[in-house]
């Protein structure tokens, strides 16, 4: 089983991170929900940050977010070190994101994915495996370049 997943949500998040989240459960995945609880207008960039701290610090170890479009979310998460946000639009973007960036948290968009593909772009996800090799070497320049920017 894995470890637990951290999700979080705009408010046109909400609905599709609930979808994602009943999978989560059916699949026995522990999930630490960061919110929002509900449909009512806040700013993404709060629930980004918990999300992507958590997964950042080792207390997640992967991640999924959702917001209207999930750019949003992608820029937020991607500002913390460690943390490699990918967004997927449909199944084979999930995939890759896993096979060839290790993605640890996925980002999804609320008011352009419906609940059966978000299920599915997290199920692809999740079953992915990373492929290493050169794509390995690929991920060291980019910690090599997030090192030397936040010194």
């Amino acid at each position: 089983m894995d470890r637990v997943i951290a999700l979080g949500s705009d408010h046109g998040g909400f609905e599709l991170k609930e979808a994602v989240k009943a999978l989560l459960v059916e699949r026995g995945i522990p999930v630490l929900d960061m919110g929002t609880d509900n449909g009512n207008s806040v700013d993404y960039p709060d629930f980004g940050e918990k999300v992507a701290r958590k997964v950042s610090t080792g207390e997640a170890e992967k991640g999924v977010l959702v917001c209207g479009t999930g750019i949003g979310m992608s820029i937020v998460a991607n500002k913390f070190p460690g943390v490699r946000a990918a967004l997927a639009a449909d199944p084979y973007m999930a995939k890759m994101a896993k096979q060839h960036n290790n993605a640890n948290i996925l980002v999804l968009g609320g008011r352009v994915s419906d609940e059966n593909e978000a299920r599915e772009m997290v199920a692809t996800w999740l079953d992915a495996d990373f492929e290493g090799g050169r794509h390995q070497g690929r991920l060291d320049k980019i910690t090599a370049l997030e090192k030397e920017l936040c010194r």
